[in-house]
C-alpha cells in the first residue's frame, strides 16, 4: 500500500468543495472521486463554515469566492480565527483577480480546467 496514493489509503484524503455553481460541483466531485478522494460540498461560505465546525477538517477546501449568504473572503476571515483550521490548504477558484489572501495556497482561474484542478489538488493533500 502507498502512503501517497489516495486511493489505496484506509480513508480516501477529503476535500471540501464550496461553490454555488452546481453544475461545477457535481463535474468536481465526479472528476475527485474518481482520483479516489472523498469529496464533501457546501454551496456558500456559511454552510462551509458549519462543516468545518462541526467535525474531522478536510485535507483541502476548494473556495469560490463569489457565494450568496457568505462569500469566500468572509469565510477566510472566519476560518482564520479558528486555530484548529489554520493549517488546512485552501485553494480558491475564481473568475475574479485576487491576490494575498492569508491561508490560499494557490489560486485555480475560472472556467476550471479539471485537469488542472486535479493535478492541484494532488499537490496540497
Amino acid at each position: 500500500m502507498t502512503q501517497g496514493n489516495p486511493q489505496t489509503a484506509p480513508h480516501p484524503k477529503r476535500v471540501l468543495v464550496v461553490d454555488d455553481e452546481r453544475d461545477l460541483v457535481e463535474a468536481m466531485r465526479i472528476v475527485l472521486e474518481s482520483e479516489g478522494f472523498g469529496v464533501e460540498t457546501a454551496s456558500n461560505g456559511q454552510e462551509a463554515l458549519t462543516a468545518l465546525r462541526g467535525g474531522e477538517p478536510p485535507e483541502l477546501v476548494l473556495l469560490d469566492m463569489m457565494m450568496p449568504v457568505m462569500n469566500g473572503w468572509q469565510l477566510l476571515s472566519e476560518v482564520a480565527k479558528i486555530p484548529a483550521l489554520k493549517s488546512v490548504p485552501v485553494v480558491v477558484l475564481t473568475a475574479a483577480g485576487v491576490a494575498g489572501l492569508a491561508g490560499v495556497v494557490e489560486i485555480l482561474r475560472k472556467p476550471i480546467d479539471l485537469e488542472l484542478l486535479v493535478e492541484a489538488v494532488g499537490r496540497h493533500v
